[in-house]
């Protein structure tokens, strides 16, 4: 007996008996008589070491600067402040300064990455989801971000309103109709292939748009967001990016390593939600222009609803997360849930249904093979004999073309992890209670099964819209500048004939000089003419200038019928193709164009307003509550950058978009990643525990 206890106080740390200097203060420890022989305890194994956050509270040494009173303090870290504006400030001149030579680098750079790292941003995705769904699976599902006994501070449905809309921002109405119709168009290595049906190109398009918003996007937000939840609620460590490489650099993070992983995640957070905001103003300019002509697509206006959708941001990230955020999120998200519901009823709706079905079975039979992925043949060299080899192609280029990586898996993987730092803290700051299984549910699975359905409906319709006008006869005209006159005005109809080339001669341009140049016009503008000309039914003269100047602008521009009630999308920019769709719904066209701009806007102020509060906790060493003028101050800088960047853009304002934001984002993306890739079996272990 004695034997027995003595060896169980052996591994007890509180009653270490080999400790004891004699036999009776074990007995009075014990509460037994001592035994009548010496006790001699061997020696104990030490246990294994643990990290030191492994099972305390960790101490925050971050720096401070703290000053001010009242409604005016300031509570941040002077380092990653200063830092982060240093360098915005600097790239914002760059751009303005040397628009050519930075956009001349920006493209080196943004091959260079494509070349070299398309192995890395497409492997650590797939890396990332196997993490997650083991962890999913794991015992670790049942533990909660936050203390055993917390419950969740906001409803399931308030949750899921809040992470999606700020996780999704104003993308799905830029790509929901326009990514699958530029899949579907091409060129890709599915349309490369003259033997593949149309409809087997229609599905990949689906599928391609699906895995750009699948779990490879999603998964990192869940990753960054369940590591910040647990080292903040559990752990009590700071809420910002420097806390997630604490199990790898420990007390390092509190000194400059820290500060730059910060400032890194403060240029990409603010990068990628500049991204957003500027494809949602030029998509804003071109719904109010398709609605109402007389509203110019200019510089001057986007810049204006730049501004005015950055000071309802900034009201709505003073009020805070409980009030302005939380119910703009649930404002918006049942928009676009009234959206949704109305094209799915008033769209053939079981073609919807059978599309969603379908489409989800070819998502889970490809995601393999699509997720890993790279385009190696196609990054190497061009596809050179392949003539000789009987697969000739009228580029020269292999199976897709070289770019195609570069301009679309490769941007959308930079862009996601752009939004991973601000995206992924927002989503941990109001997760708070909730068990890792449920994190993931919410904000992995529910948002893909939603997105799924989203991109199913209006890419779906958009297909069958842009099907439905070519079988109408609407086309592409291309008429290279306004029409002057017509060489012989007085034209009947009885001596037209469309087929008589030379009578485009007649027909007189504004040429680049200014001066009257013969059109550049194709067969589609002469058939519309020759369309416009029979429907006339009074056998009179007929000045044709006038219909060319006036009703053929308009055709010209929408490719669709006058009604609209069909339109050929390939023919439009991007941003008219959403309202190009939903205008196909006869009377109740202008009504959804109303309700997609409200839509538009209340995302694109969700996206800023939690981009500027999450930039803020990240500059005040992860403070959950930042100071008011704080809070203005990012939301202000955020408006300030998108302007810059539209106004350096000018007429190329969503090339350079994409161009200059990526290039950094996709900069800073690679040093960001590159520490917990290189330590990727500690760091996982790490994840675990």
């Amino acid at each position: 007996l004695h034997e027995t206890e003595r060896n169980d106080g052996a591994r007890c740390s509180r009653f270490p008996y080999n400790d004891l200097a004699n036999p009776s203060d074990m007995a009075e420890k014990n509460s037994y008589d001592a035994p009548p022989y010496p006790i001699s305890m061997p020696p104990v194994d030490d246990p294994p070491p643990r990290p030191s956050w492994a099972g305390a509270v960790i101490k925050d040494k971050s720096v401070w600067f703290k000053c001010g009173c009242g409604p005016l303090k300031l509570r941040l870290n002077p380092v990653v402040t200063i830092g982060a504006i240093i360098v915005i400030v600097a790239f914002i001149l760059w751009c303005v300064l040397e628009p050519v030579h930075a956009l001349k680098s920006f493209n080196s750079a943004k091959s260079w990455i494509t070349y070299t790292f398309t192995w890395l941003y497409v492997g650590s995705q797939d890396v990332w989801a196997l993490v997650i769904i083991a962890i999913y699976f794991s015992k670790y599902g049942n533990m909660k971000l936050g203390k055993d006994d917390e419950e969740p501070e906001y409803n399931d449905g308030t949750w899921f309103c809040m992470l999606y809309a700020c996780g999704i921002g104003v993308g799905l109405f830029f790509f929901g109709v326009a990514e699958p119709m530029w899949h579907y168009l091409g060129p890709n290595r599915y349309t490369k292939d003259k033997y593949m049906p149309d409809n087997e190109v229609a599905q990949w398009a689906i599928n391609l748009t699906f895995f750009h918003w699948g779990i490879h996007g999603w998964i990192v937000y869940v990753i960054i967001g369940i590591i910040l939840g647990f080292l903040t609620f559990r752990k009590g460590m700071p809420m910002t990016m420097k806390s997630c490489f604490y199990p790898l650099i420990g007390d390092r993070i509190y000194g400059w390593m820290g500060d730059l992983i910060d400032i890194f995640s403060i240029l990409t957070t603010l990068f990628g939600v500049c991204t957003s905001l500027g494809l949602g103003t030029m998509q804003v300019n071109k719904g109010l222009n398709y609605l109402n002509e007389n509203i110019e697509v200019s510089t001057t206006n986007q810049v204006i609803i730049i501004w005015a959708i950055t000071l309802v941001a900034t009201t709505s990230v003073v009020s805070g997360v409980g009030v302005g955020i939380r119910r703009l999120s649930e404002i918006c998200f049942g928009i676009g849930m009234v959206i949704m519901l109305m094209v799915l009823f008033l769209e053939d709706t079981w073609y919807i249904l059978n599309l969603y079905c379908q489409s989800i079975g070819f998502y889970i039979q490809w995601i393999i093979q699509l997720g890993f992925h790279c385009d190696a043949f196609e990054l190497s060299t061009k596809s050179y004999g392949a003539a000789d080899r009987g697969r000739v192609y009228a580029d020269g280029e292999g199976d897709g073309p070289i770019g195609w990586m570069d301009g679309w898996t490769i941007f959308y993987w930079g862009w996601w992890i752009s939004w991973s730092p601000f995206v992924g803290m927002f989503i941990a700051k109001i997760s708070r209670g909730r068990t890792i299984r449920q994190f993931i549910n919410g904000a992995l699975t529910a948002p893909m099964i939603y997105t799924f359905m989203w991109l199913t409906i209006f890419g779906g319709a958009a297909i069958k819209t842009e099907r439905l006008a070519a079988s109408k006869g609407l086309c592409c005209p291309a008429f290279n500048s306004d029409v002057l006159t017509w060489t012989d005005a007085q034209f009947t109809t009885a001596n037209w004939d469309v087929n008589d080339v030379s009578q485009s001669a007649l027909l007189l341009c504004k040429g680049s000089d200014g001066l009257p140049a013969a059109c550049d016009v194709t067969g589609c503008s002469w058939k519309l003419v020759d369309a416009y000309i029979k429907s006339e039914t009074e056998p009179n003269v007929r000045n044709v200038v006038d219909y060319i100047n006036g009703n053929m602008r308009w055709l010209g521009k929408y490719s669709s019928k006058e009604d609209r009630s069909h339109a050929r999308l390939s023919c439009m920019s991007s941003e008219e193709m959403w309202f190009a769709t939903v205008s196909t719904y006869g009377d109740m066209g202008p009504f959804l164009c109303i309700v997609s701009l409200a839509g538009i806007i209340l995302y694109f102020v969700t996206s800023s307003d939690s981009g500027s509060l999450v930039i803020d906790i990240m500059s005040a060493n992860g403070d959950q509550d930042p100071p008011i003028p704080q809070r203005v101050f990012w939301a202000l800088v955020e408006g300030a950058t998108a302007t810059a960047l539209l106004v350096a853009g000018g007429s190329d304002a969503s090339r350079l978009y994409r161009r200059r934001v990526w290039q950094l984002v996709s900069l800073t993306r690679s040093s960001f990643v590159s520490l917990p890739w290189q330590h990727g079996e500690r760091w996982l272990w790490s994840v675990v525990t």
